[in-house]
């Protein structure tokens, strides 16, 4: 092989391994995203049931408080009935007296669901809290793990970049950018030639095309795609 073809491959695996390194790190940022977003839901769901337990508290409490006044109005109506002389008032009174026990009667029984939604509701509570724990921890050492993996990746990334650099400079300059065009088009520069197949674009070479890359006494292109060639056995 050419000696300035194997400093090309060289060079392309570096450039592969910084192209790899640079998507991990792209990546990182979104990694974060998801698992702040997957604590956030967490601690949103905590919330939501720590918020259902105390809307049903102030109900039951209101509940009380409805019941209690209406207590307070049949101790009322019972004065009332003592003080009045008048059967119509009497008997009007003794009517209240039944609509409000009745109405008692319904609170308490409404109470006494509320009540058990309370109990299911400090279960609800207590599952979201030990989620949230779990979450929390496990979230917090991927996140660990994910800053850990950004630096390793970027130390990598740094040392890699100088190496690619010392090989570039020992490439001539024109083959060069020859090569960096077509890298950064293709997406790979030098590929194989294998059963007069360009690996790159798998497009079937010339037997002629494929004399010169044997021949390796220059660098051959391949006639579709444009990239460098080098011969297989």
């Amino acid at each position: 092989m050419l000696p300035a073809l194997e400093q090309l491959l060289i060079l392309q695996d570096r450039d592969k391994k910084i192209r790899t390194r640079k998507q991990e790190l792209k990546t990182a940022p979104i990694e974060r995203k998801e698992l702040d977003a997957k604590l956030a839901a967490a601690a949103a769901q905590l919330e939501a049931s720590k918020l259902k337990s105390k809307e049903l508290e102030i109900e039951k409490k209101n509940q009380e408080l409805s019941a209690q006044a209406k207590r307070d109005s049949i101790a009322k109506f019972r004065n009332q009935q003592f003080q009045t002389r008048k059967n119509e008032e009497f008997q009007a009174l003794t009517n209240e007296i039944k609509r409000y026990e009745a109405d008692i009667q319904s609170i308490e029984d409404q109470e006494l669901e509320v009540m058990e939604q309370i109990e299911l509701a400090k279960v609800s509570v207590a599952s979201a809290e030990k989620e949230f724990a779990q979450a929390k921890t496990q979230i917090a050492q991927q996140i660990a793990d994910l800053d850990n993996k950004t630096k390793a990746l970027e130390a990598q990334l740094h040392e890699i970049e100088a190496d690619r650099a010392s090989i570039a400079s020992s490439v001539e300059e024109d083959l060069l950018d020859q090569y960096n065009r077509i890298f950064a088009n293709k997406g790979e520069a030098i590929v194989a030639v294998e059963h007069y197949v360009c690996m790159g674009c798998h497009m079937s070479l010339t037997p002629q095309t494929v004399h010169r890359v044997k021949a390796e006494r220059e660098i051959v292109h391949c006639e579709q795609c444009g990239r460098m060639l080098f011969y297989t056995e």
